[in-house]
């Protein structure tokens, strides 16, 4: 199928015809090919934003890791790259599926735009209630198999801040997609370019603040509330008496005592003095009152599931969508397995010396692998939707492992696209490290070694994510499956994987070779015999 693209410029002075310019534009392969500088100008803001997005993410994380919550609750560690990877799960698969239908006129005429929009935003919500309770499941079984212990008494924070977490940051980013998608289109910008990026620069940086917030109210009500309770308790054994005061000061002992009680280990807790005000006439005793929050959690889970029918009558609304509520699960749920054994790595590495900077950097290098990568198969899904039917490939990608020469070094659309976002990954690092080198210079490795071992990996990861791509998407449409709802959940959760497996090992090559070399390159001289 060929395409020609006419452009007519009608060029007038007053109300008469003065001139005109006609531009004719043959593509043979069904697509009107972009030129190089055109991909680059368009996709290195958005990928500059979004770096600078992950860049604030690793900030905040490296900032939350010290909080009471995270140092209590290790299995929240372990919830964040799979949470943070629902921007790949959900939020870019949107901006593809719109991007596509943007791009094919789906979305042009009114009636079908608020179908089309309403649909999706509900199938998000779907997924993220669903997808945010089964990342707390997958953390907490991941926690217990390192542990080989379960500790139940965490179960009910970690589900609520999960689905929390995942509801709003997904109602907040599919809100922003549609506005970038329907912006772009309007202002002539191929939508493919900006709106994944632009997702994954405020999706990092949302998800782990309302992780971070979310989960620190909710450990607040039932750690320190729960000590308060015990802590009235362990003061009226005291010698309180046997009414109940108007207000008892509770010492450090007696409130660590209450923690103790609660968590299962001590908190630092200051003196606190505990107020309850009109209980003289009452029978119940002040711990009825505190206690009452521990229906706080459950209530908001059942209350998110309870939307889950709301959300799918919306979605039914639309035909694609329902296929994807029907097929489009397995992709979401192993992509957010996929992560969860990155948050297991990053867990077991952050608190230890030799990986000193690992929350820093694993937003980053998780962030721009997902980021390039989703540009790539957004591209090619909407190539093959423009050229092809499902299931029908064009006769120059008839092969599903295509030789990686052809991947990146031919004159294809799709080939000349992975060679610029190839292009960009060294120096948007370069560019990464230095701003994090002035933000939390005590935090950064300062080892030339460290610097070119972080190239390296995250230049290895984008290579083996951009392959994967052409690879997955070409897989997916032979067997008539839509690419933007399954390739990019894989994809975004190998990135997290990969990264953070490739960050680990760059931390410990340096620190071993720092341990043989010194920490100038230099090798450690033994001292002699005197």
């Amino acid at each position: 199928m060929a395409v020609t693209q006419l452009n007519l410029e009608l060029r007038f002075r007053g109300r008469k015809l003065r001139g005109f310019r006609c531009e004719l534009t043959r593509s043979p392969r069904g697509v009107i090919p972009e030129s190089v500088s055109s991909v680059t100008c368009q996709v290195v803001v958005p990928c500059l934003l979004s770096g600078l997005g992950t860049v604030a993410a690793g900030l905040v994380m490296n900032a939350v890791q010290h909080w009471p919550v995270f140092l209590g609750v290790k299995d929240l560690l372990t919830l964040v790259p799979p949470l943070v990877g629902l921007k790949g799960n959900l939020e870019m698969t949107l901006a593809s599926r719109l991007c596509t239908a943007a791009n094919t006129g789906q979305i042009d005429d009114p009636r079908e735009q608020h179908g089309v929009i309403g649909s999706n935003l509900a199938l998000i919500q779907v997924q993220a209630t669903v997808v945010g309770l089964l990342a707390a499941v997958a953390a907490l079984l991941l926690g217990a198999a390192s542990r080989d212990e379960l500790d139940l008494a965490k179960v009910e924070l970690l589900c609520a801040s999960s689905m929390v977490t995942a509801f709003l940051a997904a109602f907040a980013l599919g809100v922003l997609m549609v506005c970038i998608v329907i912006g772009a289109r309007k202002l002539g910008v191929n939508p493919d370019n900006i709106a994944t990026p632009v997702a994954a620069s405020l999706g990092d940086l949302i998800t782990l603040s309302i992780l971070a917030l979310v989960s620190d109210f909710f450990y607040g009500r039932k750690g320190v509330l729960r000590t308060c309770t015990e802590a009235v308790r362990v003061g009226a054994e005291h010698g309180a008496g046997t009414g109940c005061p108007r207000s008892v000061t509770l010492g450090r002992e007696d409130m660590e005592q209450g923690a103790e009680h609660a968590w299962g280990h001590s908190r630092d807790v200051r003196e606190v003095e505990v107020t309850v005000a009109g209980m003289e006439d009452r029978e119940e005793s002040p711990s009825c009152l505190v206690e009452d929050s521990r229906f706080l959690m459950p209530l908001v889970c059942l209350g998110l599931m309870a939307l889950t029918p709301l959300w799918l009558l919306v979605a039914k609304q639309s035909p694609p969508v329902v296929k994807v509520l029907k097929f489009g699960w397995v992709p979401i749920v192993l992509a957010m397995v996929i992560s969860s054994f990155g948050g297991l790595i990053l867990s077991k590495t952050i608190s230890k010396q030799q990986y000193r900077g690992m929350a820093i950097f694993t937003p980053i290098i998780c962030g721009v692998g997902g980021n390039l990568v989703a540009i790539q198969t957004s591209r090619i899904s909407t190539y093959l939707h423009i050229w092809s039917t499902p299931g029908v490939l064009p006769s120059w990608m008839q092969k599903f492992w295509p030789n990686p020469c052809s991947t990146f070094c031919t004159s294809e659309t799709n080939s000349m696209s992975a060679r610029v976002l190839l292009f960009l990954v060294v120096p948007g690092h370069l560019v990464f490290f230095y701003v994090i080198s002035l933000l939390e210079g005590p935090s950064v490795p300062d080892s030339r070694t460290f610097v070119v071992l972080y190239l390296l990996a995250g230049l290895l990861q984008v290579t083996i994510l951009l392959y994967l791509a052409e690879v997955l998407v070409r897989l997916t449409w032979h067997h008539s499956l839509d690419p933007d709802s399954h390739c990019i959940p894989y994809l975004t959760g190998l990135g997290d994987l990969l990264g953070t497996s490739l960050l680990a090992l760059c931390f410990l090559v340096d620190w071993m070779l720092r341990s043989t070399l010194g920490p100038k390159g230099v090798p450690e001289l033994s001292p002699g015999p005197p």
